[in-house]
């Protein structure tokens, strides 16, 4: 299965946020198995490094982005991408080339704690303790 993390809950694992940072952790884990491929937005990373070298010092950012993209996939914003999240019906343009970068590189989920904002995307969001469940029944094993 092929998911793609959304920033809120890569900083929850990052800045280890509970009760949040548990059930990504777990997500992460299923990653670094081989039981998932996890995929996150070019994007996503320059916000991360920015967000996280506010909160823990440009050090620490610069080797949690060297882990987290040696763990992840980086799934490409082009124009195509920022082209259909210019004409989705997404609230918020972010979270459009969000599920359209999640779209272009075949997700069947984006693991977020902000479901509502992908309600317009052609990929379903979840929680992630929703896709750690799914994968346990082996619905999220395709």
């Amino acid at each position: 299965m092929i998911v793609l993390f959304d920033t809120d809950v890569i900083l929850d694992l990052l800045l280890d946020r509970e009760p949040f940072a548990d059930a990504t952790a777990r997500m992460f884990s299923k990653v670094e198995k081989g039981d998932i491929t996890g995929y996150v937005c070019a994007t996503t990373v320059t916000t991360i490094h920015y967000l996280a070298s506010k909160a823990a010092g440009a050090g620490k950012s610069r080797k949690s982005i060297q882990r987290l993209i040696s763990l992840l996939e980086v799934a490409p914003v082009n124009r195509a991408v920022l082209e259909g999240a210019l004409e989705g019906k997404y609230d918020d343009f972010e979270d459009g080339v969000v599920a359209e970068a999640a779209h272009h590189v075949g997700a069947k989920a984006i693991v977020t704690r902000n479901v509502r904002h992908y309600r317009n995307s052609t990929v379903p969001a979840y929680l992630p303790g929703e896709i750690l469940e799914m994968i346990m029944a082996g619905e999220g094993t395709a």
